[in-house]
């Protein structure tokens, strides 16, 4: 039984990448498919795709490298909000993560999204996690 779900997620795409793996299975839920969703958004990750095995879903998730020495597009994943710590911003208070080169992911009223997704829509909400 895995308590969070999102730190699961972050370790197994953080172990495939440092590992250099193509893909990456994760177990699919409405809160790791909205995640997936914006890191293809915003180009860290080629394609996800779900597969059903009844009664489990599990994602597929395609990792994106750069050049033939297949440098991970995704440098670093840190879990900011915890179950036992959870962290909170207002619009005015989201962070801004390596001075706008990374981004963070944000829960919001209005579902999930980046950090300057967020600023713009005058949204706060749980820092979930940092991705550069």
């Amino acid at each position: 039984m895995i308590n969070d779900i999102i730190s699961d997620m972050l370790t197994r795409i953080r172990n495939a990448n440092l590992a250099k793996h193509q893909i990456v299975q994760v177990p699919s839920t409405k809160m790791t498919r909205n995640i997936v969703k914006v890191l293809k958004e915003e180009g860290f990750i080629y394609h996800s795709e779900e597969i059903i095995e009844n009664p489990k879903k599990y994602l597929l998730i395609s990792l994106k490298y750069k050049g033939k020495d297949k440098i991970p597009v995704i440098t670093e994943l840190k879990r900011v909000s915890k179950p036992g710590l959870r962290v909170y911003a207002n619009h005015k208070e989201l962070p801004k993560v390596l001075g706008g080169i990374g981004i963070a992911i944000i829960s919001t009223s209005e579902g999930i999204m980046t950090d300057r997704n967020a600023r713009q829509s005058g949204l706060g909400g749980e820092v979930l996690c940092y991705i550069w």
